[in-house]
C-alpha cells in the first residue's frame, strides 16, 4: 500500500507566488531520500493564516489519507507565524519531544534556534511535525527525528514507513 505524505508550506509570499516555496521541495528530497516504501506526496502552499493551515492540515489527513504530514515555515516569533497554534487546534495529542529536540540539535547551528517553536501532535492515525522554513534546517531537524516518526506512526495506526538505513535509521523496539 502506497502511505500518503502531506508537505505543507505556510508562507504568505509563496502563496502569492512572490517568493518559491524552497521549504517543501526540501521535504520532498528528504523524504525521497530516507524512505524506502512506497510513498506519494500530497503537497500544498498556504499563507500565514489559521483557517487556512487549519483547513489544509484536515483535508490532508481526513479526506486525503495521509499519515505524515510535515510543515514548513510559521514557527518563529514573528506577528504571523501560527503553525504551532493551527497544529494543536487539529490535534487530539502534542508530542513536544520533537520540538525540544530539534531546537537542541538547531542550537548547535544557529543561536537564534531558542526562537523556534516546531512542535509535533496526533490526528487520528497521522502525525504532523512543524519544521522551519530554511532548507538546511529542515534538513538538520528531519535528521533528528526522522529516526522516531515510522515508530510514533505505526503506534497511531498509520502507514508502515520503511527506512533506508544507510540514511536514516529507523529505530523500531523489537518483538
Amino acid at each position: 500500500m502506497t502511505a500518503r505524505i502531506g508537505i505543507l508550506t505556510v508562507s504568505d509570499r509563496a502563496h502569492r507566488g512572490v517568493y518559491e516555496d524552497l521549504g517543501g521541495p526540501a521535504i520532498r528530497d528528504y523524504m525521497s531520500e530516507a524512505l524506502t516504501n512506497d510513498w506519494e506526496a500530497v503537497a500544498q502552499v498556504v499563507p500565514d493564516e489559521m483557517e487556512a493551515i487549519q483547513s489544509a492540515l484536515i483535508e490532508m489527513i481526513d479526506v486525503r489519507g495521509c499519515s505524515l504530514v510535515v510543515t514548513t515555515g510559521g514557527t518563529g516569533p514573528a506577528v504571523r507565524d501560527i503553525t504551532p497554534e493551527a497544529t494543536e487546534a487539529v490535534c487530539e495529542k502534542m508530542l513536544p519531544g520533537f520540538g525540544e529536540l530539534m531546537r537542541q540539535v538547531s542550537l548547535q547551528y544557529v543561536p537564534t534556534a531558542i526562537l523556534s517553536r516546531q512542535t509535533a501532535g496526533v490526528r487520528g492515525q497521522a502525525l504532523i511535525v512543524n519544521l522551519p522554513g530554511k532548507p538546511s534546517a529542515i534538513r538538520d531537524c528531519l535528521d533528528a527525528v526522522m529516526p522516531a516518526i515510522p515508530y510514533c506512526v505505526d503506534l497511531i495506526e498509520g502507514a508502515y514507513l520503511t527506512t533506508d538505513e544507510s540514511r536514516v535509521k529507523a529505530f523500531r523496539p523489537k518483538a
